[in-house]
């Protein structure tokens, strides 16, 4: 297994002794996180086994969490020259991984460890030092329909008289977890296939009408859609880590303030795309000019197999094309960004397995109109990517639930930096720019617990 040098010398800012760091009063009160937090995955496939094996490795001291920002991210706090740059679990109280317990639904009846095993994504050796506890894992009977992910199928289905049966059958599944585990608070997170294409109808607007729709089984509710109104009616924040509506529907924004259950999407920023929002918003701050972004990308997981389906498809191309427009603002910028061509494809690749290759050729323009290209060519780990993003996302979106101030607010919009398409509420624009993202996360710590928010003007340092 690949590691990074033992002996590495870093120069890091020193920070003061934790009790300087103490946070000013604020009117925000968040609860401590007493007791286990129940993690429920819906689709228990790479993501899902790769984070919870990751999880259980650093639990056991045999890996580190790179990639998560809870866990080995600081926060700047004050001045620069007052030195201070808590680890951002030590600045805010987030539950430990010692404190996570899982359960699962997934339309396969494998175990972590076997699912684990075929999803080829780690290797065996460190699959099997902890595989006692990911055989414990066993997945619950699925709720799936064939019509919303065409290229897959699975015996671990649960069956109901109606949708709105299966929806009872999940929240008796969220009860029957709280209770075996002894979790004290809980969080769903979506870790399922790309569901095809739908858009907001009617049957969304309201809590009434989608309980009626449930009952006659219509065709404008996915599966993902029934995790979702379950866990929000059992008070339990939802995530989604997919490109479907799911949560990001007016029923599900009226049922998370409701019941003070946070959720935040949607699609996990991981590989091209994470690459997209890193170089865009370096050519806007350059005003560099763009005139075309190819994208394609080769995968052969499963989430390649069912994007090989047009309709499942077009929903995660709804999900990667709305990154640049976003970004480059080319109502703002006509002569640099009013005309760009942006093509994504995606190609079914059995061979390569979860290690996805994601190829982009990029057409700028600089001075004078002179044009130039950049080729980049990034040879990911999808899941490997994915995994520290489910961390810190159930882990924030507990805190969330913890906090007076976020909880009943519904779209935690700043936890947009962990997805491709990030929720807002209506009428406002996503924002897509990695660093700013950043900020707005950042920014958002640093108000529930008092502090000054960090403008990086700086003036004060030259008075």
């Amino acid at each position: 297994m690949p590691t990074g040098p033992k002996n590495a010398s870093i120069k890091t800012m020193k920070t003061k002794p934790r009790a300087e760091a103490e946070s000013k009063p604020h009117s925000n009160q968040i609860e401590a996180p007493k007791g286990k937090l129940g993690i429920m995955i819906p689709g228990m496939g790479a993501v899902a086994t790769t984070f919870v094996a990751g999880v259980e490795a650093i639990r056991k001291g045999l890996a580190k969490p790179i990639g998560s920002l809870t866990q080995m991210g600081t926060i700047r706090l004050g001045k620069r020259t007052d030195a201070l740059s808590p680890k951002i679990k030590e600045f805010v109280p987030l539950a430990t991984l010692n404190d996570l317990v899982f359960t699962g639904w997934d339309i396969f009846e494998d175990n972590m460890y076997a699912a684990a095993s075929k999803a080829g994504v780690l290797e065996r050796q460190q699959l099997d030092q902890v595989k006692p506890f990911l055989s414990s894992i066993k997945p619950r009977k699925a709720v799936f329909d064939h019509n919303y992910v065409k290229k897959l199928d699975g015996p671990n289905v649960k069956k109901g008289k109606n949708k709105m049966d299966l929806a009872e059958q999940v929240r008796g599944d969220i009860r029957d977890f709280r209770k075996s585990s002894g979790a004290t608070r809980l969080v769903t997170i979506w870790c399922g296939s790309t569901e095809t294409f739908l858009e907001s109808t009617a049957v969304h607007e309201s809590v009434k009408s989608f309980e009626k729709a449930l009952t006659t089984n219509d065709e404008n509710i996915a599966p993902s859609m029934i995790y979702a109104y379950a866990s929000l009616m059992e008070g339990v924040p939802f995530a989604n880590g997919a490109p479907n509506l799911t949560v990001d529907l007016p029923v599900m924004r009226q049922l998370s303030r409701e019941n003070e259950a946070p959720i935040c999407g949607k699609d996990y920023k991981t590989g091209q795309t994470l690459i997209k929002t890193i170089l865009a918003p370096g050519f806007k701050a350059r005003m560099i000019g763009l005139n075309g972004w190819f994208s394609t990308n080769i995968l052969g997981n499963r989430d390649g197999e069912v994007l090989e389906d047009p309709g499942s498809f077009k929903t995660k191309e709804e999900s990667k094309l709305s990154v640049l427009e976003h970004i480059l603002q080319p109502e703002l910028y006509p002569e640099l960004y009013g005309n760009f061509t942006h093509k994504v494809r995606i190609n079914y690749y059995p061979p390569r397995g979860d290690n996805k290759e994601g190829w982009d050729n990029i057409d700028i323009f600089g001075w004078l109109g002179y044009p130039m290209q950049i080729k980049v060519d990034f040879l990911c780990r999808d899941s490997i990517l994915a995994a520290p993003l489910v961390l810190d996302l159930v882990l924030f979106l507990d805190l969330a639930q913890r906090s007076s101030e976020l909880r009943g607010l519904g779209i935690q919009e700043w936890l947009s930096f962990y997805f491709k398409s990030p929720m807002t509420a209506p009428g406002l624009y996503p924002e897509h720019d990695l660093f700013i993202q950043l900020m707005k996360l950042k920014n958002t710590l640093r108000h529930l617990k008092g502090e000054d928010l960090i403008t990086h003007l700086g003036l004060e340092y030259y008075d």
